[in-house]
């Protein structure tokens, strides 16, 4: 009976450790959904957290759970994974994150987890304990999902400039002061759908382990979903505040016109990764699309240096926390 009710207590604990990591997960990322609303002057600070906030909440009601299954069943072999292998793997994601947090770099929370996953696996039972399709399209999708960004959000300044080329300046920035309320809404919307199903994943993933849920359901229980929604959000309400800068405007300055063509084209990669099941980085996604933007002026209008930086940050990110989640996995063998 002890022995149960130890074990209740550890699932317990890494529930709120993994509930803790979505909250930073929004916290982190807030800056991506915020920075170019903010940086044109569309919106307050706390107007866009606020914003956001509300969008990644209601992402809950839009999104089927296709990338919480690619995480919680498709990364991992079945009969792998235990209460060990979570706390490394949130161990890596929460050390990565707060890292990159405090030096204001804007990192991948999404691919800190995967990368935490893949440590701790590889610690216990080695590579060949991963599944390759559910790691190679997650690795895939770090070259695409930028570049689709850049891709969509380019080819839509592009379209603008065309369609508004006979319009007075003033009147086109009025215009889209309005409709980057829409994009950034949008964005905040495919945000929350995207990255709050990644911790659904690893709890559920969790649960199953752990015998809390059987393996044949084809979604986590009701209560993991509304808490991790919530947590996300209310970390996004929180705000990131040391990266909107350096994602707002050190990469390229952005005017309303620009915003919102960057964050459509971030919102459409968003919606479709979500939809192919694809747990992709809402950072990697927005830089890709601000970029993209800043291009259509000039490669001259882009700061590459900053750029090169954040590039250096992807590359590193699933080695580094995949590294920090095997010594978590380690030392949890030695706490109980």
């Amino acid at each position: 009976m002890e022995t149960a009710q130890a074990a209740l207590y550890v699932v317990i604990v890494l529930v709120a450790l993994a509930l803790a990591f979505d909250f930073m997960n929004g916290f982190h990322d807030a800056a991506n959904s915020i920075a170019t609303v903010v940086s044109t002057g569309v919106l307050k600070p706390g107007q866009a957290v606020l914003f956001a906030a509300f969008f990644n909440f209601v992402a809950l009601f839009v999104f089927h759970l296709s990338v919480a299954t690619t995480v919680g069943k498709n990364i991992v072999q079945p009969g792998i994974v235990d209460t060990h292998v979570v706390f490394g793997a949130l161990t890596g994601a929460i050390s990565w994150n707060v890292i990159t947090w405090w030096w204001g770099i804007p990192s991948s929370s999404s691919h800190a987890l995967i990368g935490g996953i893949v440590g701790a696996v590889i610690a216990k039972a080695g590579i060949a304990a991963l599944l390759a399709a559910g790691i190679l399209k997650t690795v895939l999708f770090i070259f695409v999902s930028p570049t689709l960004g850049f891709l969509l959000g380019g080819l839509m300044m592009v379209a603008v400039a065309w369609v508004c080329r006979r319009q007075r300046p003033m009147k086109v920035d009025k215009w889209f002061r309005r409709l980057q309320l829409v994009s950034a809404g949008a964005y905040s919307l495919g945000h929350g759908g995207n990255d709050a199903q990644k911790t659904i994943g690893i709890i559920w993933m969790l649960l199953i382990a752990t015998g809390y849920t059987a393996a044949a359901d084809k979604s986590p229980p009701g209560w993991v979903i509304v808490a991790c929604y919530t947590a996300i959000s209310l970390g996004t309400l929180m705000g990131g505040w040391r990266i909107v800068k350096t994602m707002g405007q050190r990469i390229t300055k952005l005017k309303p016109v620009g915003g919102f063509c960057a964050e459509t084209g971030g919102a459409l990669t968003l919606f479709l990764a979500t939809a192919l099941g694809i747990p992709v980085s809402t950072t990697h996604t927005i830089t890709g699309a601000i970029v993209g933007v800043g291009s259509t002026r000039s490669m001259a209008s882009v700061n590459w240096g900053v750029a090169g930086t954040i590039v250096w940050a992807w590359i590193f990110t699933i080695p580094a926390s995949a590294v920090i989640a095997a010594i978590g996995y380690w030392i949890s063998l030695l706490l109980y």
